[in-house]
């Protein structure tokens, strides 16, 4: 039955705006402003400042998200509301129904809420005397992705499920739909405490893209995307190939897909590249970078002029020979490649085979300077804080790391765990975990959550470093973070590490995460998973906004060669997580 909790003893422990102008010209100029647009916007509106110049964000977002409950007043409105599963995979899960090969989703039972006490003894009398600290959604990779994109390197489908995915067309209408459900949510499913923020934990892009740049930041801060680049009146990729590599949609061929069950659906391609509207959020929202936004593909260096050259020209390869995929995924797979050459060498051997498409500017790649400006733009500041974490100070020093406060008793760290020179997985260097130790010193009398996009067993360089500095630091609680696209909970000695499946491949979730001193000695982080507001069986007539958000979980479900473990284990998703309170060094 959904919504029961049980415990999971040590020993079961699991494993350790407006759309997109067409004009060239136009365009161009809007990436020139963006710098001096978002230094002009990054001071209004800041408030206390927690941390030393260039590595903290505003304390102070504006009037609409003011009214952050603190922990006292968290703790009256959890006392008069009483939390509610609604919305949450508590109360249902998407799940397939009947037998077959493409199988259609339909309301599944609810996970229940596992107990982890590998950290510390929980009492039984705690629900009655805990007090809500913290009250917060995390959402992580959401891949919004031009699927038009000249460097995207769908013809590797054959060697990595992750290359190309006949659901991404959709996710946009994926992303709103999981926007309208935060916002639907009464309250944090554990304790009815009100939810303050969302923060994302990298990963928000695909491409590294300013179209897509511009896409999540209009989703998030609300506004009208046309997600389509190129020719403004169709879609010009691989779903129209005529490739039996991928699902041809609106195609009578019997690509490999539609051999497995997938539907032809007349009109998909056109409603794809439909203008979406996004409400945005009604929270205050943060940022944490990952590799696939400052990195083309999630693994090449950044300002490489081919790449550049590329991105916006009038050429894509749609199809290689499987040796030559074979070979380029391995030295990818291995980052013996960050610089992209020999992407690049593929590239121009393969000149007579690519395919004429539209030019568009607006697939440039942004530097690490034009991420930071455009979340400083005041187009995208929605319900705040301006900047989203990231002030005029991270703009002039570059520097994508910062810390906020989250309610009285509670401090936010993100971390920037991007390798500039490329590869996708993580690194903290040497002058990051000096700020990072400062910050944890300056702020012992608090409780510390930190943020990142990659994760402790994803970060080869610095991430043992961060861990045994998390750890020596008992006043941090959780490092908090996605990457590995798997729902997976992992206890540290004195913290625990919460990552968080993607919203690109099924199952598609978010997490809300509430912290709560038990008044026993101990403290709790309760972790609940949940799923867009779109419902969980599908209409294939049904091509609208809504429609087409359903389709992008079912299709994600049917994805060939998908992994099936994302979700986790019971004990990686629904959680309580017990901690000892340590006591704080004054």
């Amino acid at each position: 039955m959904s919504g029961r909790s049980r415990t999971q003893t040590p020993t079961s422990a699991p494993h350790a705006a407006a759309p997109t102008p067409r004009s060239p010209g136009g365009l161009l100029e809007r990436r020139r402003l963006l710098t001096a647009a978002g230094a002009a916007g990054a001071t209004a509106g800041l408030g206390v400042v927690l941390g030393p110049a260039g590595g903290s964000a505003t304390a102070g977002p504006p009037a609409a998200a003011r009214a952050v409950p603190g922990p006292r007043r968290m703790a009256a409105a959890a006392a008069a509301e009483h939390p509610s599963a609604t919305g949450t995979t508590l109360h249902s899960v998407a799940a397939p129904q009947g037998g077959g090969g493409y199988r259609r989703l339909g309301d599944g039972p609810g996970w229940d809420r596992v107990v982890r006490a590998e950290l510390a003894a929980p009492s039984a009398g705690r629900a009655d005397t805990r007090t809500a600290l913290a009250s917060f959604v995390q959402f992580t990779d959401l891949h919004m992705v031009d699927v038009q994109h000249p460097l995207r390197y769908e013809y590797l489908r054959a060697e990595t499920a992750s290359a190309w995915r006949p659901q991404e067309a959709l996710s946009v209408a994926g992303v709103v739909s999981l926007i309208e459900r935060v916002n639907s949510l009464p309250g944090g499913p554990a304790t009815g405490a009100p939810l303050s923020f969302v923060m994302t934990t990298g990963d928000n892009t695909d491409n590294n893209c300013t179209a897509e740049l511009e896409w999540f930041l209009t989703a998030m801060s609300g506004g009208r995307i046309t997600p389509n680049t190129g020719d403004p009146r169709a879609y010009e990729g691989v779903q129209n190939s005529g490739l039996e590599l991928y699902w041809q949609p609106d195609s009578a061929l019997r690509d490999g897909d539609k051999q497995l069950g997938f539907p032809r659906l007349d009109g998909f391609l056109e409603a794809a590249i439909r203008e979406v509207r996004s409400p945005g959020l009604a929270l205050p929202w943060y940022s944490t970078v990952g590799n696939h936004d400052l990195l083309p593909g999630g693994c090449y260096a950044s300002a490489d002029p081919f790449l550049t050259e590329f991105a916006v020209g009038g050429r894509k390869l749609y199809d290689l020979p499987r040796a030559e995929g074979a070979a380029l995924w391995k030295q990818v797979r291995k980052g013996r490649d960050p610089k992209g050459e020999q992407y690049k060498e593929l590239l121009r051997t393969h000149r007579a085979e690519l395919r004429a498409v539209t030019p568009d500017p607006g697939r440039a790649p942004f530097t690490p300077r034009e991420y930071l400006a455009a979340h400083l733009d005041p187009r995208y500041t929605g319900p705040g804080p301006v900047g989203h974490g990231y002030t005029e100070a991270n703009l002039v020093e570059e520097r994508a790391y910062y810390s906020f406060r989250i309610s009285d008793d509670v401090v936010g760290i993100s971390l920037d765990t991007t390798r500039r020179g490329g590869h996708y997985e993580g690194r903290v260097g040497p002058g990051q975990l000096r700020w990072l130790e400062q910050g944890l010193k300056r702020h012992r009398d608090d409780w510390v959550l930190v943020f990142s996009h990659h994760t402790s067993d994803s970060t080869p360089d610095g991430g043992a470093e961060l861990t045994d500095l998390l750890g020596r630091n008992p006043h941090v609680l959780a490092w908090i973070n996605g990457h590995g696209h798997r729902n997976s909970v992992t206890p540290h000695g004195t913290f625990w590490e919460v990552s968080t499946a993607s919203h690109i491949d099924f199952p598609q979730l978010a997490r809300t995460i509430e912290l709560t001193d038990n008044g026993d000695g101990t403290l709790s982080l309760f972790t609940t998973l949940v799923e867009s507001a779109a419902p969980h069986r599908t209409d294939h007539t049904d091509l609208s906004q809504a429609g087409l958000a359903s389709l992008y979980r079912e299709l994600s479900f049917n994805a060939p060669g998908r992994r099936t473990e994302l979700a986790g284990e019971e004990g990686d998703r629904n959680t309580e997580l017990v901690l000892r309170k340590p006591k704080k060094r004054v």
